[in-house]
């Protein structure tokens, strides 16, 4: 995990290219309170509609999310659909100028009717699909490769999202992989539920789920699947794809990775509270992709992709996760190994992760050497100031200058540790000057708390912290709590 969080630490943005199955997702909300007088059925009061990039388009907005830029390739009709589709994409940050329109076929539509019934959460009721299923022609086709191989070399990885609707028939798919690989590019292919996955062979990778890989290579279906079962869906796909790396996604139970002339490897994933799996295969492709794209290994990149697909499942609809949140995912998994040590830029992906979700951030700083009940007073107080403890750890250089040359009598990986495991902390992070001042104008809390021995105005970064909205928060000291009396009834316990 450690090798994964520096990668993150250091993301870059990447260009990627899109093929597949362009669509208009368009959703009609409205309230469902009652039924139809004529017919047992409910009847939807519709107040809003909403159009967004569905299909092969959402990976496209779900790579932007993580920080790339991309272009999508496909088709859409010359229909207001199509307009509309790419005009949400433009709106995105998608560049379409790989689209193509094929007067022969209509825009592919997923309209959706969601109901809201006595205040709950929204529920889809019904879809209704307008599409057209039939392969484009050879000359569509031809005009797709000819846009594939103007663009392939602006670009750092290639994604095929295929819905089986016609776009990403074989020549399309073989056309695109051998452009890529002959431009020294990866392809990486979320495949439909198909029979043979031949027209996919020669790619990087592909990410079936389990049904789909069962399909595909006609191994009986196993339930759940046991790990026996999935390397040999794993290794028959290799075969049959002459991949690099096929990925097996097996729902909550993660994912299984098999790399060419390696083992197996599960990758587990966080149980999960599922509200909508809808969405999760494209936010895997993405994921990986844009892993690969900033040069991580697969077994992390699987982890990292794992980790966005489950905040996918997460929410309703199809949202694209933010690389943000993604990062903040993985943290708090790397957490329940290493504690709730950060470094600062680590910090700031949580903060920021945080802050999106409306969370207030408490800060407060200190030595915290010999940890006592005045600590766990202060640090419980400040806590319920808000949602979120972030606590300023000098580190041992600094201690040694503000306290002497016999402090501290911890280390700081020590302090940070025993900080850590109390539940009003919610991470920790070092600094190395005398004051925290840095560290306060990065992280700008909403709430930043010393203890009643100090004066506002004796409090470092209150400037900061009311120049943007927050406040400066005192509380009262444990009386007679301290680390140098601690450490002075040590010393005079000594025989």
């Amino acid at each position: 995990m450690d090798a994964l969080l520096r990668h993150l630490d250091e993301w870059k943005t990447f260009k990627a290219l899109v093929v597949g199955d362009l669509m208009l997702d368009e959703h009609l909300y409205g309230d469902a309170e009652r039924l139809s007088a004529d017919a047992p059925v409910p009847i939807l009061h519709v107040r809003r509609k909403e159009h967004r990039p569905g299909g092969a388009a959402n990976v496209c907005l779900d790579l932007v999310a993580l920080k790339g830029e991309v272009i999508a390739i496909g088709v859409v009709g010359d229909d207001e659909a199509g307009r509309v589709l790419k005009r949400e994409l433009r709106g995105h940050g998608v560049s379409d100028e790989g689209i193509e329109i094929d007067t022969s076929r209509p825009t592919t539509i997923k309209q959706n009717l969601v109901g809201l019934a006595q205040a709950r959460h929204p529920q889809k009721m019904f879809r209704l699909d307008f599409e057209s299923r039939e392969p484009v022609s050879g000359e569509v086709a031809g005009r797709i490769l000819s846009r594939v191989r103007s663009l392939i070399g602006r670009v750092d990885v290639v994604c095929i999202e295929d819905y089986a609707k016609g776009v990403c028939t074989e020549e399309v798919c073989q056309g695109v992989i051998k452009i890529a690989r002959d431009a020294g590019k990866e392809v990486l292919v979320d495949p439909a539920k198909i029979a043979t996955y031949a027209k996919y062979r020669g790619a990087t990778s592909m990410t079936p789920n389990r049904t789909e890989a069962e399909f595909a290579t006609g191994l009986r279906t196993h339930g759940d699947g046991s790990a026996e079962h999935n390397t040999l869906l794993a290794k028959q796909l290799q075969k049959d794809a002459d991949l690099e790396a096929s990925i097996i996604t097996l729902d909550r139970h993660g994912a299984l990775l098999l790399e060419k002339g390696k083992e197996a490897l599960a990758v587990p994933t966080v149980a999960r509270k599922v509200y909508d799996v809808t969405g999760a295969g494209d936010m895997m492709l993405a994921a990986l992709a844009a892993a690969r794209a900033n040069g991580i290994e697969w077994p992390d990149a699987v982890r990292f992709a794992n980790a966005a697909a489950g905040l996918e499942v997460e929410v309703f609809g199809v949202q694209p996760i933010p690389l943000e949140q993604v990062h903040h995912a993985v943290l708090e998994l790397a957490g329940n190994a290493s504690g709730k040590l950060r470094t600062v830029q680590q910090l700031m992906v949580e903060v920021a992760a945080r802050r999106r979700a409306g969370q207030k951030i408490v800060f407060t700083n200190g030595c915290f050497d010999v940890l006592h009940a005045g600590h766990v007073a202060l640090l419980d107080q400040a806590a319920k100031h808000g949602d979120f403890l972030v606590v300023g750890l000098n580190d041992d250089a600094s201690v040694k200058r503000l306290k002497g040359p016999t402090r501290p009598v911890n280390t700081q990986e020590d302090r940070a540790k025993v900080l850590g495991s109390l539940g009003s902390v919610g991470s920790v992070v070092f600094f190395a000057e005398d004051t925290p001042i840095k560290l306060i104008e990065a992280v700008k809390p909403d709430v930043l708390v010393k203890g009643g021995d100090y004066t506002k105005d004796k409090v470092v970064g209150h400037e900061v912290v009311e120049k943007h909205g927050g406040c400066v928060v005192l509380i009262d000291l444990v009386e007679g709590r301290s680390t140098t009396n601690t450490i002075k009834k040590m010393q005079s316990s000594k025989p």
